[in-house]
């Protein structure tokens, strides 16, 4: 869940960047409440928020990636990893340690009399594979079902989409200089510049791979469970893949033509194409949505990659921006997308640590408003206190220095893990915190 639509390094946010694009920040508002009410028990298919996020993602630092090949005929591992360690990791830690020793104290205070150590147990467990970006895969050979993980309130159990990502972030731009690398030697060196030949591959190598992934997904699904297909990172991978093609110089060029094309229509399509994803995410059931593991997600992830590909040309032609713009460039909604990496970090915690037969007398409906508020308080403070500070303005966080403070920071929460003492005897009872 990225929130940064270019690749400069500027040290003004990306908002203010002249290539900011505020429709996709919109398109993140709506994920991110899609995700809100889907864990707040109010949409039935607002877990199809993280396929929206994960095409996002693939969209963003593929265009990001390829801008660099294109430029300088390579990528900095180092500068890139480097920018998403101090995008990513800063307001992660701080969840961690957080959520953790609020966990922790509650367990251990006076007014907790009654059982249910295993929220403290698990969430010891789990963190030291949520610093590892595989809390996904630690899961999955637990068989926590994802499905039946929120009911039994585990506290990083929505992380495992932040670690699809991060493994993603890790091999993509490795798999792209090795493309770009076969690429020169079979055709020669490239006019610096001229994205067509290296485009046309990414798009020919993650039309492959996303159709790999599916039919994977559908020859590994199990009806009963389907949390290895939902949460492993192979069957999830063309979400991210289908959003890394409509990157590409290429598949720019389509768009563009499409717009051309569509002239005043383009409002209806791109309606319609918004239409068609918010109808799925109040029809889908989850376990029980006929065909969503088979072709339903590929389905929505192509519709949502060619809505944020529109999206984004439309905004760089200069054109008008129509009602669909115009709702998703909404200040409030654009804002809800810049924080909402923070906010999907700390909704879950939050929700499980404020439950309704708990501190607030009231369920359903008249809870929700209470924890979106809580987390969106976290959610804002995070993005303004750590997220902002470490990324655009604090020169410790670059070079030398930002690698000391991440490795001690690291071990720190290694040290976490290791050493908290994890319930003994009294247990703590969620329902009463």
């Amino acid at each position: 869940m990225t929130h940064q639509t270019t690749a400069s390094l500027s040290s003004e946010p990306a908002e203010k960047s002249p290539s900011y694009i505020p429709s996709l920040d919109g398109l993140r508002g709506l994920a991110i409440a899609g995700v809100l009410l889907f864990h707040t028990g109010h949409l039935s298919g607002g877990f199809l928020g993280v396929d929206l996020f994960f095409v996002l993602s693939g969209f963003l630092i593929t265009g990001l990636l390829l801008r660099e090949i294109t430029a300088d005929g390579s990528v900095s591992l180092t500068r890139f990893w480097a920018r998403r360690l101090r995008r990513l990791f800063p307001a992660l830690a701080a969840l961690l340690v957080m959520a953790t020793l609020a966990t922790w104290w509650l367990q251990r205070s006076a007014a907790v009399t009654t059982a249910n150590a295993e929220l403290v147990r698990t969430t010891l467990s789990d963190g030291l594979w949520v610093q590892l970006h595989l809390i996904n895969w630690h899961l999955l050979i637990q068989d926590a079902s994802y499905w039946e993980a929120f009911g039994q309130s585990r506290l990083f159990a929505h992380l495992w989409s932040i670690a699809v990502e991060e493994q993603f972030y890790i091999l993509w731009p490795l798999i792209l200089m090795l493309l770009a690398a076969l690429l020169t030697a079979v055709l020669g060196p490239r006019r610096r510049g001229d994205a067509m030949p290296l485009g046309w591959a990414v798009i020919i190598l993650c039309a492959a791979l996303a159709v790999a992934s599916q039919v994977l997904m559908v020859l590994m699904l199990d009806p009963s469970d389907p949390t290895r297909v939902y949460t492993g990172t192979d069957t999830r991978a063309f979400s991210l893949l289908l959003g890394a093609a409509a990157a590409t110089e290429p598949a720019r060029r389509l768009f563009a033509g499409l717009i051309r094309r569509l002239g005043r229509t383009l409002g209806a399509v791109m309606l319609l194409l918004t239409t068609g994803l918010l109808s799925s995410w109040l029809l889908a059931t989850g376990t029980d949505s006929f065909g969503l593991f088979t072709g339903g997600l590929f389905a929505h992830a192509v519709a949502s990659a060619l809505l944020i590909g529109l999206c984004a040309e439309h905004h760089r032609s200069g054109g008008p921006r129509g009602t669909l713009r115009g709702v998703l460039e909404l200040p409030a909604l654009t804002w809800l997308g810049r924080i909402s990496y923070s906010l999907y970090l700390w909704h879950w915690p939050v929700i499980v640590l404020m439950d309704p037969e708990g501190i607030s007398p009231f369920g359903g409906w008249s809870h929700t408003p209470l924890v979106i508020a809580v987390s969106l308080v976290l959610a804002a403070g995070s993005k303004h206190l750590i997220e902002d500070p470490v990324r655009f303005r604090a020169r410790w966080a670059r070079g030398g220095a930002g690698a000391a403070a991440f490795v001690l920071v690291s071990a720190g929460l290694l040290c976490l893990w290791l050493l908290l003492p994890a319930p003994e005897g009294q247990q703590i009872d969620v329902g009463l915190l």
